[in-house]
């Protein structure tokens, strides 16, 4: 056993002494205050993150400070933007109402579009939302009152759904209006839709997979030469679909399942999330051709440890692929990848979820890199359930297996809200974007918050339709 040195303590395993900062050794209160010093550091950590929300400050008093002091506000010792303050808390407190007779129809996929109707005062814009549940039904909602000048159709009616008793009545009074589905607006296809995303400004393209692929995951996404084109993710890899002449052309061939796509900002890449865990970046910018001709590629997967006895050594295990695929920014998750979303502000960001609960943000240029920021407190282990991320980019939400829809701040991971208000997965999420820049001069940023606008979501699930905004 080693000597006792007063100011020092011994590390076993570096087999030294080091000194003991703080307090001059020998004093009264030295032991006690080396021994609650460590406590003390993670409770001043969580508490940085949360000053405005476990304060239990209010929208009221935070109001009131900005106009005394401006913009930044300082709580605590801690200087905190007055704007980012107050979106946290309408985040934390969100208003949500199901929708009658709405129960397994958006359960598959989930979409709002923004559409030109025809109405007795004329030409009128509108959002329309489309629903895609698993037993194959695509049906189509008028959203607001696109529907107050037609006697047929169904309409369905909100009621609330959380907070069950709130203090402000007048909140609760404020909500969402109805949705409208007109007569005949539905079909029914093979098979269950996964996914829905527009190509273009007014058009939307749903996938099922009623076909001799297994499992089919459709993207669309703005191509070159203003073409507009389909991403099929399958069981076999990934295939471009040109919508003007209908020929396909695979990018990405895989023995591992294509759960998840997504496109970069320029509709030349695609991420490509498969069942393996591997999150793959494929340049879609080839000649039409067939996959014989595409390159191949053996990509390494992380090193796991495998138990033979007393011993434990690492496995190494390669899969092929073959595709334009840059090897060195391919990404591992820990499991099947179940949601890929791209940030618009930032457009090397990415987020990523998979089936082992969780979600993380990546950069694009740092691939090599551990995750910018990781989401705790997500729950799922087999199902295929969306991220959603506001207008405004700063929050990410999601639902769980645990039946939760939680709201986390895309910067600091802080994770704002979580309730159960259904007894079903909420498998689909759907946030509105912004449709267009209005001045080329003006970027995406400066247009978004110069637009009235609050946090929005749509969530489906069995249980039914679900709208959510902050209050």
């Amino acid at each position: 056993m080693p000597q006792d040195l007063p100011g020092f303590y011994y590390d076993p395993e570096k087999n030294r002494y080091f000194p003991i900062k703080g307090p001059i050794p020998g004093t009264r209160n030295t032991s006690s205050v080396h021994t609650q010093r460590p406590s003390s550091k993670p409770d001043q950590a969580t508490e940085k993150p949360n000053i405005c929300r476990r304060k239990g400050i209010k929208t009221a008093k935070l109001l009131q400070v900005r106009e005394l002091y401006g913009n930044v506000v300082t709580f605590n010792k801690w200087k905190c933007n007055f704007q980012h303050e107050y979106q946290k808390i309408q985040a934390s407190q969100p208003m949500i109402w199901k929708y009658q007779n709405t129960d397994r129809i958006g359960d598959g996929a989930l979409e709002q579009l923004h559409v030109d109707i025809l109405t007795p005062e004329g030409q009128n814009e509108t959002d329309v939302l489309l629903t895609g549940s698993i037993n194959g039904s695509l049906s189509l909602y008028g959203v607001g009152k696109v529907g107050q000048h037609f006697d047929y159709g169904v309409k369905c009616m909100p009621d609330r759904a959380w907070p069950l008793i709130t203090e402000n009545q007048a909140d609760c009074n404020k909500g969402p209006g109805h949705i409208w589905k007109p007569s005949g607006a539905s079909i029914l296809m093979p098979s269950n839709i996964s996914c829905i995303k527009r190509a273009g400004k007014h058009s939307a393209h749903t996938a099922n997979n009623g076909s001799t692929i297994q499992r089919a995951l459709t993207l669309a996404s703005p191509c070159k030469e203003n073409f507009a084109c389909l991403c099929h993710g399958t069981n076999l890899g990934a295939a471009l679909v040109n919508l003007e002449t209908g020929v396909p052309s695979w990018v990405c061939r895989s023995k591992s399942d294509v759960f998840s796509q997504q496109f970069d900002q320029s509709g030349n890449v695609v991420l490509c999330g498969l069942r393996n865990g591997a999150i793959l970046t494929v340049d879609v910018r080839q000649k039409q051709g067939f996959s014989s001709s595409l390159p191949r590629h053996q990509i390494r997967h992380p090193s796991h440890k495998v138990c033979e006895g007393s011993f434990q050594k690492f496995s190494k295990q390669w899969f092929e692929v073959k595709g334009n695929v840059y090897p060195s920014h391919t990404i591992f998750m820990p499991s099947s990848v179940s949601s890929l979303v791209a940030l618009q502000f930032y457009d090397q960001y990415f987020l990523a979820s998979s089936m082992d609960g969780s979600i993380k943000l990546y950069d694009h240029r740092m691939t090599q890199r551990r995750a910018l920021q990781s989401y705790e407190g997500h729950v799922n282990s087999h199902t295929r359930i969306q991220l959603g991320v506001d207008p405004s980019e700063r929050f990410v939400m999601s639902g769980g297996e645990d039946y939760n829809v939680r709201i986390w701040s895309i910067k600091t991971g802080e994770l704002l809200f979580g309730a159960k208000f259904m007894n079903s997965v909420p498998s689909t999420i759907c946030c509105p974007e912004l449709f267009e820049v209005p001045d080329e001069r003006q970027n995406y940023k400066e247009c978004i918050y110069g637009q009235k606008h609050s946090m929005g979501a749509w969530i489906g699930s069995q249980d039914g339709l679900f709208y959510m905004h902050g209050t």
